[in-house]
């Protein structure tokens, strides 16, 4: 599926639908501005209109696979870029996965490909079906506001996995060891995979001796200082999760092993305590002759024996906090 949106600067109106051999002559006026879309298309298509723009096929080909990290790539004329959103879903087996979206960058156009659909990309297609909000301040701005809405899309999903560091913290000194430890696990696959795709994006955006790595007008300048910030703040988020959720799986592991230790020391204090009356209980149960072993009395001062024995140990053991 190929979207088309032109702004014409003349008569400053949105046009849709351009058709693909009209487009050398719009690109032809440089206060234009032409925004393609391209969703799930197949590879003769996409060709053609890499041959339109005169594409370099190293970038067609990265179009056609997927990339694991986000990276910007300049071939003089333009610019081409990967980045990545993210789909969340807590209850499947994956539960969050990546979305790639390529761009590439012109002087008065815009060409974004993505195998997938992306939430922003829909609503900034109805805003500019339309109205001219993004197309009218240039290329640099309708990428701004391409990247900006993907990157507002990780926080309520960063702030999904807050929420769930916090129920298990309330929940490891509850639930089974099993299911909380699947549930921190899965919670450290997940902010690895955010750090690993928001990291590589935020080098794209930072500066290099107060320099961008494309031109960008003065006007859009604090936008994209605007969107660093975000990224910033993306990253200072997973760090603090991480560390999150490293220290409370330690904690959870301390108790797990306060807990075994406990058990331990009650099955120890129950030996101790069971080995001098199995010590008694044998030395009087042998089948040898015995002083008194016919007396009637000589069964309840053992049995007697045995239940003081008993409790001196274990007032023994509470005393000194050992039970």
């Amino acid at each position: 599926m190929i979207k088309t949106y032109l702004y014409n600067a003349k008569e400053q109106v949105m046009q849709q639908n351009i058709a693909l051999q009209d487009i050398r002559e719009h690109l032809s006026d440089q206060e234009n501005m032409l925004w393609i879309d391209i969703y799930d298309i197949k590879t003769h298509e996409l060709y053609e209109i890499a041959k339109i723009f005169s594409f370099h096929p190293l970038a067609i080909e990265d179009c056609l696979h997927d990339s694991p990290r986000a990276k910007v790539d300049d071939y003089e004329d333009y610019k081409f870029f990967v980045f990545h959103a993210l789909r969340y879903n807590e209850e499947s087996d994956n539960e969050i996965t990546t979305l790639e979206l390529n761009v590439f960058l012109g002087p008065n156009y815009v060409v974004t490909i993505h195998k997938h659909t992306l939430r922003w990309l829909r609503q900034m297609d109805a805003v500019c079906s339309v109205s001219a909000k993004y197309m009218n301040r240039g290329a640099d701005f309708l990428l701004y506001a391409l990247i900006d809405g993907i990157t507002d899309e990780y926080f309520p999903t960063l702030d999904r996995i807050g929420v769930r560091i916090d129920e298990l913290e309330d929940e490891m000194y509850d639930e089974e060891v099993k299911e909380v430890t699947e549930e921190f696990l899965a919670l450290k696959r997940t902010i690895i995979l955010i750090r690993r795709v928001i990291l590589p994006q935020r080098r794209i955006f930072l500066t290099i001796n107060g320099r961008w790595k494309f031109n960008i007008q003065e006007d859009n300048i604090p936008f994209y200082t605007d969107l660093i910030d975000h990224i910033e703040r993306i990253v200072d988020s997973t760090e603090t999760y991480r560390d999150l959720v490293n220290s409370a799986l330690d904690t959870y592991y301390s108790i797990i092993s306060a807990k075994s230790s406990q058990k331990l020391n009650v099955l120890t204090i129950i030996s101790t305590i069971m080995l001098p009356l199995t010590f008694v209980t044998g030395f009087f149960g042998m089948n040898v002759p015995l002083p008194y072993q016919h007396s009637p009395v000589a069964t309840v001062v053992i049995f007697v024996s045995l239940m003081g024995l008993t409790w001196g140990m274990w007032r023994y053991f509470k005393k000194n906090e050992l039970l």
